[in-house]
């Protein structure tokens, strides 16, 4: 898998609507596509799409044990509705333990390091863990959520994992977002009422002001690019 192949798969499927571009990737990559979910807005435009398109497709999500009770809701509203397998990863239970021993709870709120140093416990090992032996990565980011994510294409190589990622909300609105989850009566995280756009774990989100980033809620504290590693090459 390259950068090669990912223009291939550009190319390939250019004529194709999201539906037909899973059940394509599906058949191309046989039990080898996964999609990660956060129950997120966009991850439930796709969680929504993939059983709509009844492709062969894994899903799975990363529980960092930080959660909101209502991502928890959502997750289980989710399941009941699709009837869809969702893998739960979660982070190794003694790199917790010895964090927590020698920084205390709430270390991420004293750097920079410190707060990737807990994203990567709770997030990027396990990611890593669950794409493992994958060929193609489909995630719900989009262009507009970052300035970081401006110059993302449809489908990219990401060295850092490895795996071709699928982009296919890249080109996507947040209104387009938004519609068709009410259109489509899609379960929502009840704190996207709440003020709340991008949702992470409890300690390390907040609601945002009219007019503030996309990414205003996330690790709010810091100056930082707003990542956690999990998107970052």
């Amino acid at each position: 898998m390259s950068t090669t192949t990912a223009h291939t798969l550009i190319e390939k499927t250019k004529d194709f609507s999201i539906e037909e571009t899973f059940v394509f990737l599906a058949n191309e990559y046989k039990d080898k596509v996964v999609f990660s979910t956060s129950f997120g807005q966009e991850d439930q435009v796709i969680t929504a799409l993939i059983a709509k398109s009844d492709a062969a497709i894994n899903i799975f999500t990363l529980d960092t044990g930080r959660l909101f009770q209502e991502t928890y809701d959502v997750f289980h509203k989710t399941l009941k509705k699709y009837k869809k397998h969702i893998q739960v990863y979660f982070p190794e239970a003694t790199d917790v333990q010895n964090l927590l021993n020698a920084k205390g709870p709430n270390s991420f709120y004293e750097s920079v390091e410190n707060r990737k140093e807990c994203c990567f416990i709770r997030k990027v090992a396990p990611l890593t863990k669950a794409l493992n032996g994958n060929a193609v990565w489909i995630t719900g980011l989009r262009a507009e959520q970052s300035e970081n994510r401006n110059d993302l294409h449809l489908f990219e190589y990401d060295e850092k994992f490895e795996i071709i990622k699928f982009n296919p909300l890249l080109k996507w609105a947040l209104k387009e977002v938004e519609d068709y989850l009410e259109k489509n009566n899609v379960p929502q995280n009840a704190l996207h009422n709440k003020g709340f756009v991008s949702i992470g774990c409890a300690p390390c989100t907040r609601a945002i002001a009219e007019g503030e980033d996309i990414r205003a809620g996330r690790w709010w504290w810091e100056s930082s690019h707003k990542e956690c590693g999990l998107h970052q090459g």
